[in-house]
């Protein structure tokens, strides 16, 4: 099956470099070999850019678990709710660094909403 599949690949890619040939040598002789190589990069730019809006609109997004939060305010809502302690105490903490140093603020909220790490701060 792997080899099948390989073997397709494979020809998939001869096919498209011919096409790319054909149309290279169809345009040379109007705009020069440059010219043609641009064209010939643009189609293919062309087609890429079109199969990604074709695989984006055709993909659908994962359905949530039930009880899963849906947007970022579900969530902080639902970290208040389990951890009131501990929001209060974030609460102060985020007061204090915004009044500090308003762009670390900016990305522990960023890292909040991506569910990543906090930055560290000092020196690398």
């Amino acid at each position: 099956m792997l080899a099948g599949a390989m073997a397709l690949a494979v020809s998939a890619g001869v096919f498209v470099i011919a096409l790319a040939y054909g149309e290279f040598a169809l345009v040379k002789p109007y705009v020069g070999s440059a010219g043609a190589a641009g064209i010939v990069a643009g189609s293919a730019a062309l087609f890429i850019g079109l199969l990604g809006v074709g695989l984006a609109m055709a993909a659908r997004p994962p359905k949530p678990k039930p009880g899963e939060p849906q947007n970022v305010v579900d969530r902080v809502m639902d970290f208040v709710k389990r951890k009131p302690v501990t929001a209060i105490g974030g609460a102060i903490a985020a007061g204090i660094l915004a009044i500090r140093n308003p762009t670390y603020l900016g990305s522990v909220v960023r890292a909040f909403v991506e569910g990543q790490d906090a930055p560290r701060r000092g020196r690398k």
